[in-house]
C-alpha cells in the first residue's frame, strides 16, 4: 500500500511539473487558455435544483443593458459592440423560481441568477457555432453541451460574483491557435463587469409582468 501511494504521488508531482513546463512554454497571453474538455464549467455547489434552471440567449442590446454600457456609446459606431459575442441569461422562470426556492427553503436556497458570456475569436466562429447551440438551455447542460461539447477549442474562464447575479465570461478560439484576435472586446466586457456594482434586487426586477427582458427605455417625448 504505502508503495502504491508513493507512485500516485510521483505521477501527479510528474503531471504538475509537465502542466508547469508547457504554461511556462506558452506566451503570457496564452497561459488561461485550455481545452475544452479540461476547462472549469459553471460551480453549482450543492443546489442541484438549480440545474434544471434554464437560460436564454440574448440580444445584442440586452447585453449592453446589462453590462451598463450607456446608448450613447452606440451613436459612436458604425456597428453593435461585441459581435462576437453570444450571451445566456436567465429566463423569467428561473427568475421566479429561484425566488420561489430561496422562500420554501426558508432561505437555506440560493437566489442568485447565472449569466454566461462566451467571447469567440472572431464573428464568423460565433455565427458557425450559434447555428449549432439551442436558444434556450437548462444550467445544469451548458457544462455539457455548450462547453464540453465543443471539441477542438481552447477556453479561458473568468468568474465574477455580483450580487443576486455571478457572471461566468468564456473566450473561445481554434485548438491550437495563438494569441486571440478578439482580445480588445473580452477586456472591455471583463472591465464592464468589474466596474458593475452588486446586484441587489435586480433578478426581482426581471421578474416583472412588464418586464419581460432586459431592453433599453424608450426615449422621452420630445415637446413640440
Amino acid at each position: 500500500m504505502a508503495e502504491e501511494k508513493e507512485k500516485k504521488k510521483k505521477k501527479k508531482k510528474k503531471h504538475k511539473h509537465d502542466d508547469q513546463k508547457n504554461d511556462q512554454q506558452k506566451p503570457a497571453s496564452d497561459a488561461h487558455f485550455k481545452p475544452s474538455a479540461d476547462v472549469k464549467g459553471i460551480r453549482f455547489g450543492a443546489q442541484f435544483v438549480v440545474k434544471s434552471f434554464t437560460v436564454r440567449q440574448a440580444a445584442p442590446l440586452e447585453l449592453l443593458r446589462l453590462l451598463d454600457i450607456p446608448p450613447s456609446c452606440l451613436s459612436q459606431r458604425q456597428s453593435l459592440p461585441f459581435l462576437s459575442t453570444t450571451t445566456y441569461l436567465p429566463t423569467n422562470f428561473t427568475i421566479l423560481a429561484h425566488h420561489a426556492w430561496h422562500t420554501l427553503t426558508l432561505g437555506l436556497g440560493t437566489n442568485k441568477s447565472k449569466v454566461v458570456i462566451f467571447v469567440f475569436e472572431s464573428e464568423s466562429m460565433k455565427l458557425a457555432v450559434d447555428q449549432l447551440w439551442p436558444r434556450m438551455i437548462p444550467l445544469g447542460d451548458v457544462n455539457k453541451k455548450l462547453i464540453r461539447g465543443l471539441s477542438g477549442c481552447e477556453m479561458s474562464r473568468f468568474k465574477f460574483r455580483k450580487g443576486c447575479l455571478t457572471f461566468y465570461v468564456y473566450a473561445l478560439r481554434r485548438l491550437g491557435a495563438t494569441g486571440f484576435s478578439c482580445a480588445d472586446d473580452l477586456r472591455r466586457i471583463l472591465e464592464a463587469v468589474v466596474a458593475l456594482k452588486d446586484f441587489l434586487d435586480h433578478t426581482a426586477m426581471l421578474a416583472l409582468p412588464t418586464q419581460r427582458s432586459i431592453t433599453f427605455p424608450n426615449p422621452p417625448a420630445m415637446a413640440r
